[in-house]
């Protein structure tokens, strides 16, 4: 089977979230087809968890680079994200059209549910391979106290992870590693430079464009360089600017919008497109059309990006694997992102489960008395679903939906 029709296959059926990708991707390009042996594809993962952005399709890019250079990468990270993003569109265009009936709203209770045991399978899986060790868990329970409790800056958890893990296994033997040909370099990476910021320039000069179109691929951009840790960071740093911020959508839309992007294929980030269509929306009183054109301008602004940092970093990344100091830093990273998922799922939890939170010194916290047994019901069903019977993500996703609708038709 030709690369471009493995990567197709991979996109199509990558449901469930990073973790569920990057099993999917272990499975077929490590232990079937044997195109990355283990220790690299780990060395790739770790490294795609450090950059901004999704670390699924850029590992999905990483690899693909690695086979037949930039344009290996672009068809591998193409491919990861465009059977999603052509879903997710046509699932927003749809949500704004009926997000108000009944049956619409518990089909999407029960997605939220399964979104949260969803989280909780990413937590778990990620923490196997990543928490290796007394400072492994110490490094990821500082991240979590670090960002739900005193609302640290992420980059600056990454940093002192990283430093941390330099300085902890400073000093090591560097192990013998065969480093590639390095393939595409700085010249492809400024060409993906210009690709990513042309259009951004051109919607802040041109006349007649709307407002709020700029706005959102600044915004989106400026999430491509701060976002660190792969998609679930991501979310959770666009839940509070887009959300609290801007006000482009609601706490509860956000949450209808994850739910959304776990039932297509492709990287879970795609979120972003639903909170760049919700924006358009919003912005120009209904208008689908300035929606679906903000939709797309949140798409290509995201993950042009992604192929900038492989293209440019890749080859450095494999240098890497030659240094046990930065080595030890990446996987130190990896450990961090273990705490910004918990901090991430408690965050959703709080939100599916409870009609309202507050704060207390700073740190969220449920009003009990607006707990929802409905939430709480499909959530605990929803995790048995997941842990216990080990349903595949289809069908736990699907069964979400018609258990929300089960319940409502129950009264």
């Amino acid at each position: 089977m030709s690369d471009w029709r493995v990567w197709a296959r991979i996109g199509l059926l990558s449901f469930g979230g990073p973790a569920g990708q990057i099993a999917l991707m272990h499975r077929d390009l490590v232990e079937r087809r044997g195109w990355i042996d283990e220790a690299r594809f780990l060395h790739a993962l770790n490294f795609c968890m450090i950059l901004p952005g999704p670390e699924a399709m850029q590992l999905a890019t990483y690899v693909g680079w690695l086979r037949g250079g930039w344009r290996g990468g672009l068809v591998a990270g193409g491919l990861f994200v465009l059977p999603g993003a052509m879903v997710i569109l046509a699932l927003s265009v749809v949500y704004v059209q009926g997000a108000d009936l009944a049956l619409v709203a518990a089909a999407l209770l029960g997605l939220k549910a399964v979104v949260i045991a969803l989280v909780a399978q990413a937590l778990v899986r990620l923490a196997r391979r990543a928490v290796t060790g007394r400072f492994g868990a110490v490094v990821a329970g500082l991240a979590f106290v670090a960002l739900f409790v005193f609302a640290v800056p992420f980059p600056l958890v990454v940093l002192a992870a990283a430093l941390a893990g330099y300085a902890a296994t400073r000093g090591r033997v560097a192990p013998s590693v065969a480093l590639p040909r390095a393939a595409g370099g700085w010249r492809v990476a400024l060409v993906w430079l210009a690709v990513w910021l042309v259009p951004v320039a051109a919607l802040l000069v041109l006349p007649g464009v709307p407002a709020v179109l700029a706005q959102v691929a600044v915004f989106f951009s400026q999430m491509a360089v701060l976002t660190f840790g792969g998609a679930y960071a991501v979310l959770a740093w666009v839940a509070q600017a887009a959300v609290e911020g801007r006000g482009w959508l609601s706490a509860g839309q956000m949450l209808d919008g994850l739910a959304l992007a776990e039932t297509t294929p492709g990287p879970l980030i795609l979120t972003l497109q639903f909170v760049g269509f919700m924006a358009g929306f919003q912005a120009s009183g209904g208008s689908l059309v300035v929606a679906v054109l903000a939709a797309l301008v949140t798409l290509w602004v995201t993950f042009a990006p992604c192929f900038l940092w492989i293209f440019a970093l890749a080859p450095q990344a494999e240098r890497l694997r030659a240094n046990p100091a930065l080595s030890g830093a990446l996987k130190a990273v990896t450990a961090a992102v273990v705490g910004v998922i918990a901090s991430l799922g408690l965050w959703f939890a709080l939100h599916t489960l409870f009609a309202q939170t507050g704060v207390w010194g700073g740190v969220p916290l449920p009003v009990w008395s607006s707990l929802d047994p409905r939430a709480v019901g499909l959530t605990v069903l929803a995790l048995l679903a997941a842990f216990v019977l080990r349903v595949p993500t289809g069908a736990l996703i699907l069964g979400g939906a018609l258990a929300g609708l089960a319940l409502h038709a129950l009264g």
